[in-house]
């Protein structure tokens, strides 16, 4: 039982000048990684802009560990919240990485100085090089140990890999689940890499048209949808509520995807007449794919 939010979007809605984001209700669970999934500009930086306060609410609230905020986050509760946005911020781009972790330990009062320098040198950071003139995924590993480093209660990552090659990633994500392990700290990302969210995600929410559609639990996710070949009389079968897809796939051969509730997918009478051929496992972006179009799994 989830005894805990990390953070609780209310009815939020944003009223920009293109498009309206919401209304968003969604809640994150404390001690887990979350990630947000959905095409590009489907509002998932928005969203993570609303919950760090850059952007406004035109209605709704939002709910950080409990508390809600009339104006702005108390400084305490901010304090814990790391965030790492898409494209960083230029106010550090004539400081060394040095001086900008220096400026940015006097504002978190839990900076941790041994984890800034370990995973500095761990990384290959160069220490004295300024900012601006880093490589873009120079610029994107320090953003995400600067973030560490400040040993949040909650971390917002927006596109974390933007910019780093796998094998730098893999390694990151190592060091996020030993944090997750070390301490208590939840993590939203935002992402369309189908690969972060198979190594990383505990939960899944699917972002479209500036709204959430829902939040499922990635394992569960996984085997909620099955495409099987069978043979056999397919008179009817698209009545049955757990068949999504039914075409011909051959002379005598069907191919079918079922959504599977619960009590597996052929609990149905009418599926058990049927002779199955072969089956598999849908992959993600077939899953959201299906999501979207209104196929919401259970």
């Amino acid at each position: 039982m989830i005894e805990q939010m990390a953070v609780e979007l209310l009815g939020a809605v944003n009223r920009g000048r293109r498009k309206t984001i919401g209304p968003i209700n969604v809640q994150f669970p404390a001690g887990y990684i979350v990630a947000l999934v959905g095409p590009n500009g489907a509002g998932k930086s928005t969203l993570l802009q609303m919950i760090m306060q850059i952007i406004s609410l035109d209605d709704g609230e939002i709910k950080w560990f409990g508390e809600t905020a009339k104006d702005l986050l108390r400084l305490e509760l901010k304090q814990k919240i790391a965030y790492v946005e898409e494209s960083p911020a230029t106010e550090e781009n004539y400081q060394t990485v040095e001086e900008a972790a220096d400026f940015r330990s006097h504002w978190y009062p839990d900076w941790d100085q041994r984890r800034f320098e370990e995973l500095i040198t761990r990384f290959e950071v160069p220490r004295r090089e300024r900012l601006n003139r880093m490589s873009k995924g120079e610029r994107r590993k320090f953003e995400i140990i600067v973030a560490l480093a400040t040993r949040p209660k909650l971390l917002l990552l927006d596109e974390p890999t933007s910019g780093l090659d796998p094998f730098v990633w893999k390694e990151m994500i190592e060091e996020l689940r030993n944090c997750m392990e070390r301490e208590e700290m939840t993590i939203v990302l935002s992402t369309h890499i189908v690969e972060e969210v198979k190594r990383l995600a505990d939960y899944i929410v699917l972002v479209h048209q500036g709204q959430t559609l829902g939040m499922v639990e990635k394992d569960t996710l996984y085997g909620s949808w099955k495409e099987i070949w069978v043979r056999g009389e397919l008179v009817g079968i698209e009545e049955i509520p757990e068949v999504i897809l039914c075409q011909n796939d051959g002379p005598s051969i069907s191919k079918l995807i079922i959504r599977d509730n619960g009590d597996g997918w052929n609990h149905h009478p009418r599926l058990k007449e049927l002779q199955v051929i072969k089956s598999r496992g849908l992959d993600l972006e077939e899953i959201l794919e299906l999501w979207i179009k209104g196929h919401k799994p259970q």
